[in-house]
């Protein structure tokens, strides 16, 4: 084991690693649907939506099923060689996906992605072994920066470097011309790459190995066991109405993720990188209220407010996508987009301190209640983008009630039903507001 002081400098390494994970969910959200449409025209498929919700819905489901294993395998051999493993995924996958020639290849490709990279766990893991009580918080905040920095590079990486040989000269008449995107894919794989030497050279082990922890991978077990968990706290009154508001906030918010750039493309005909650009932007916005305005907003108005308000105000930006203006495209969709990612800092950033608290106050025992949030979320994530899809190619030709808004119209019913479960809910005590 190595002395504090060397495994509190090993914090930037993994704050790379999990941003590297990041940028691998949020590399493909540009170009995907683009991506679904080219293969699916080629096979003759034409439930775009059902397949751009199946890629989504793959990679969440992967993590999920994956991560008891990583973390039980993490617990026996160490941390670091888990971590150094998923980077190694991460490299192989996403060089696989951006050279699928089929849905059923890239389909694989994202499932795997997804299973080699359940790091998330591994590196909270990780921060525990090298943490205690007086700077436990402060260092799982890396965690959250490290998503939000991720999921702005990601997209913006994805986007601009979609279709090169469209762009640049140098490009054309090479493999990337035929697989135009490739290149996004290459770069993530590289970053992977570059952060798995960094790691093997400046990431020291903090976790004893230790033979006596039992391994399994059977997800049936995994799934069973984090279903009588999400109904152990559910029967507890606040934790388990707070537990249905992140599930609602969530299959809403990600039921968006699948139909976003459907919508984008098919009635303001945006490219791949003007789509990065808007997620650069949700992204950035994420991080400055994250990262410095909730600290004050926190102490002037206390949690409970602030995620109510959080909670209204991304439903309606969710609502208002579809009528963005054509004429003024940029200003309004930034003004929608604002709307949205203020409104998810504000709610995931005061949910989660609401959750403690109240789990403290409750006196039940963290890691059940944090686990059992983190899989009924989970659940959510699976669901929305799937939702989204279908909702999507059953609608998209339509008009009336049913039309291309409808899928943002069930996003801002299911921010509705949040808001409503939040009513009622006790307010903020001293130490909330402090948070």
């Amino acid at each position: 084991m190595k002395d504090d002081k060397e495994l509190g400098s090993a914090l930037p390494i993994l704050f790379l690693v999990v941003m590297i994970d990041m940028i691998g969910f949020g590399i493909v959200i540009p170009f995907l649907t683009y991506f679904i449409e080219d293969l699916a025209s080629i096979q003759g498929v034409v439930e775009v939506g059902l397949w751009v919700g199946l890629m989504m819905m793959s990679y969440s489901a992967a993590q999920f099923l994956f991560s008891p294993f990583w973390g039980s395998l993490s617990d026996r051999l160490g941390r670091k060689p888990v971590l150094l493993t998923g980077l190694v995924g991460n490299t192989v996958f996403f060089t696989v996906f951006g050279i699928s020639t089929s849905l059923i290849m890239a389909l694989v490709a994202r499932f795997c992605a997804g299973a080699f990279n359940a790091n998330i766990a591994v590196a909270k893991a990780y921060i525990g072994d090298i943490s205690d009580k007086t700077n436990l918080a402060k260092r799982m905040g890396l965690i959250g920066a490290a998503f939000g920095v991720g999921f702005t590079i990601g997209p913006f990486l994805g986007g601009e470097f979609s279709n090169p040989a469209d762009k640049w000269n140098w490009f054309a008449g090479t493999v990337f011309e035929t697989h135009p995107y490739l290149l996004p894919c290459l770069i993530a794989s590289l970053l992977s790459t570059i952060s798995f030497f960094f790691a093997i050279q400046k990431l020291p082990e903090s976790h004893q190995a230790s033979t006596d922890v039992k391994i399994s991978l059977n997800p049936v077990k995994h799934v069973s066991n984090m279903i009588k968990d999400i109904g152990k706290v559910i029967k507890m009154p606040q934790l388990g109405r707070l537990v249905m508001i992140s599930v609602m906030f969530i299959y809403g918010f990600t039921i968006m993720h699948a139909v976003f750039v459907l919508f984008t493309e098919y009635d303001l005909n945006f490219s791949e990188a003007q789509n990065g650009r808007v997620f650069a932007i949700i992204g950035i916005n994420g991080l400055i209220i994250q990262g410095g305005l909730i600290g004050p907003l926190t102490k002037r108005y206390g949690s409970n407010f602030l995620m109510k308000i959080g909670t209204v105000v991304c439903g309606l930006g969710l609502l208002l996508i579809p009528y963005v203006s054509h004429e003024y495209i940029w200003q309004t969709m930034g003004a929608v987009v604002i709307l949205i990612s203020t409104g998810n800092a504000l709610f995931q950033t005061s949910f989660s301190a609401i959750l403690a608290q109240r789990t403290r106050e409750e006196g039940q025992e963290m890691g059940m209640v944090m686990g059992a949030q983190e899989s009924a979320s989970a659940f959510a994530r699976i669901l929305g983008p799937l939702t989204g899809g279908v909702v999507w190619d059953y609608t998209v030709l339509k008009t009336g009630i049913l039309s291309i808004a409808t899928a943002f119209h069930l996003c801002a019913i299911m921010m509705c039903i949040a808001f409503l479960l939040q009513l009622g809910m006790k307010s903020d005590t001293p130490n909330l507001c402090e948070l």
